[in-house]
């Protein structure tokens, strides 16, 4: 699963990727250093698979990962070509959900695009050209959903008359994400305004905060955030530097509704990652397709519960493995062994 990191030009997009991955990328201050994606893997930060690992003297510890994409700065007009526009939507058409950075300082030295700082305008801007790409995909597809409604098929009537509808709300200015209803059609059609969207507002001490923040958005002074993660490990520690970056990879990770299950014994600790509602069987295929395909039945205990009672096989010996069949429905912090 990938994250695309999108903003206007300058706004700490490619520190915030640095900082993630630990990348060298061009951070210069001027639009469109980055043209072409960078991207990265990223460890989800995950104190349960380090304590079943510790527990199992695993010889290898494996994490969950999300992969970031460092996609360049859109501009107002994106979407009819300026600054390279065009091109940059269609990466963001690639990944799986938005993380989108908003600068929320001011600083002379540090060139903006529209010459000053405003969040909620440049929030509108980039949503702006997400919707109005959106549009014109949509509207190239009314005559082809047209034609196939025309069958009398039920189904694709009623397929035409909701993209018919979803048009008509990226015209009044709302995101495809604005209704679900619509849903089906904007994944056809791998509409940008429907990817979830994680605000990330990049701050700096004493910067005033702007009122009434999207829910779903973190504060971090990422140029900070990117000094920290150049420190050793030994030196963030003796100046009691702690990084906020593990805050936002674990927001990124609940924005794509996925869950983590673990697999854990002496040759290794894994956490394996699964869409939330997963039944037992999709969660073996994040293993092997063979564990979907040839399902009998999975042994599952809960990860706080295996490490009080101290192994896998005293957890046997007391019955407290649950033999669980196809319909069971994985949640988040089981430790599973899958029988097939």
């Amino acid at each position: 699963m990938n994250i695309g990191i999108v903003g206007l030009p300058n706004v700490g997009k490619s520190t915030l990727f640095q900082a993630l991955t630990k990348k060298n990328v061009d951070r210069s201050n001027y639009p469109f250093a980055t043209i072409d994606p960078n991207v990265g893997v990223v460890q989800v930060p995950d104190e349960r698979l380090w304590k079943l690992s510790s527990l199992s003297k695993s010889k290898k510890t494996i994490p969950a990962i999300i992969e970031f994409v460092d996609i360049a700065g859109l501009v107002k007009g994106a979407a009819e070509g300026e600054g390279l526009g065009n091109k940059f939507l269609t990466h963001i058409k690639e990944v799986d959900a938005i993380l989108e950075v908003v600068r929320i300082f001011e600083d002379p030295n540090i060139i903006h695009v529209s010459g000053n700082v405003d969040p909620k305008r440049d929030i509108e801007i980039i949503e702006t050209e997400l919707i109005l790409k959106d549009l014109e995909t949509a509207e190239s597809a009314l005559s082809r959903f047209e034609r196939e409604a025309k069958t009398g098929d039920k189904k694709k009537i009623e397929k035409f008359e909701k993209l018919k509808k979803l048009v008509e709300n990226l015209k009044s200015g709302r995101m495809a994400s604005s209704s679900k209803e619509n849903l089906d059609i904007s994944e056809e059609l791998r509409l940008l305004s429907a990817k979830p969207i994680l605000y990330c507002f990049n701050f700096k001490e004493g910067t005033p905060m702007p009122k009434n923040l999207p829910q779903n958005s973190v504060l971090v002074d990422l140029q900070k955030e990117f000094e920290v993660s150049e420190l050793s490990e030994k030196d963030r520690i003796e100046l009691g530097e702690e990084q906020k970056l593990p805050i936002l990879i674990k927001k990124d990770y609940e924005l794509l509704d996925l869950i983590t299950f673990f697999t854990t014994g002496e040759d290794e600790t894994r956490a394996w990652t699964i869409p939330k509602d997963s039944k037992a069987p999709r969660a073996g295929r994040a293993i092997h397709s063979d564990f979907e395909e040839r399902f009998i039945r999975a042994e599952v205990i809960f990860w706080e519960k295996l490490l009080e009672i101290g192994s896998w096989s005293k957890a046997r010996e007391l019955g407290q493995l649950r033999i669980e069949g196809k319909e069971y429905i994985v949640k988040d912090g089981d430790v599973i062994e899958f029988r097939i």
